[in-house]
């Protein structure tokens, strides 16, 4: 009987063992971070108030993007973005970032309608730059793959706005 438990506790001791290592080999080859593919580089805040708090403190704007796992142009948006060097450049550097996939209390956030994709501006005096818009009069905050290079323009017109006013 003992012989019996001891190789069942062995037995389960592997078992626990292997699925701990498959556990950490696929952290290691998918890390789940805050950036949902977005882009792992980024630094990204986890929620909107920490946002905030962080562009006013750094003096960095905040860029919102509300997206959705089951959206295909939030995808199609976020392999563009994931992309593409010099929005990643920028998105490490000079802003704060946060991508959600659900809506935040704050109205301001939500203008014209709570649709996916959207991307907003903050400034860090925590005013939500609802003059920088993107293509489309229908939904003025959401943007395209096609539209990368829009989108790096509205970013760095995102940072001019914060040193021209402040």
């Amino acid at each position: 009987i003992m012989l019996h438990s001891t190789l069942a506790l062995s037995l389960l001791l592997i078992a626990v063992t292997s699925n701990l290592a498959m556990a950490i080999k696929k952290e290691k080859r998918a890390p789940q971070t805050l950036s949902r593919g977005w882009g792992d580089e980024i630094t990204w805040v986890q929620t909107y108030e920490e946002g905030l708090y962080q562009a006013k403190k750094s003096n960095k704007p905040l860029m919102v993007i509300h997206h959705l796992e089951d959206c295909q142009y939030c995808q199609a948006l976020k392999k563009a973005f994931a992309e593409n060097e010099e929005i990643q450049e920028m998105a490490q550097n000079n802003f704060v970032m946060l991508n959600l996939m659900h809506e935040t209390t704050d109205k301001n956030l939500s203008p014209d309608g709570q649709y996916v994709p959207r991307i907003m501006f903050v400034d860090p005096s925590l005013t939500v730059r609802a003059d920088i818009t993107g293509r489309y009069s229908n939904r003025l905050y959401t943007y395209e793959p096609q539209d990368i290079p829009f989108l790096i323009e509205n970013m760095k017109k995102a940072l001019r706005l914060i040193q021209t006013e402040l």
